[in-house]
């Protein structure tokens, strides 16, 4: 899970995903970095559009739905309220997914 997570970090980051900068990243955490999974990882990722795959995971709907909801105007969501409730967003149900 780790090298995914230095994946996200370098994308955010605007840096190449490569071997040598997972490893170097790995490292800067304290994690023991394997190059055999940091190179695998690269080869996976070779043509993935990492912004597209985020923007279009499970765990972008709820938060995207969270964001609409907190920008609706204050009479909108006192019409909401009036109307029955419904059913909870689990924000976490995707997460277990990327374990």
């Amino acid at each position: 899970m780790e090298y995914i997570y230095a994946v996200m970090l370098l994308n955010k980051a605007g840096k190449d995903v490569t071997e040598a900068n997972i490893t170097a990243v790995l490292k800067a955490a304290g994690v023991e970095a394997d190059s055999a999974k940091a190179k695998s990882l690269v080869a996976a990722l070779d043509g993935v559009n990492i912004e597209e795959v985020i923007a279009n995971s499970a765990v972008a709907a709820p938060v995207a739905a969270a964001g609409a909801v907190a920008a609706a105007p204050a009479a909108e969501v006192a019409k909401e309220e009036k109307k029955e409730e419904a059913p909870a967003v689990d924000a976490a149900a995707g997460l277990g997914d990327l374990f």
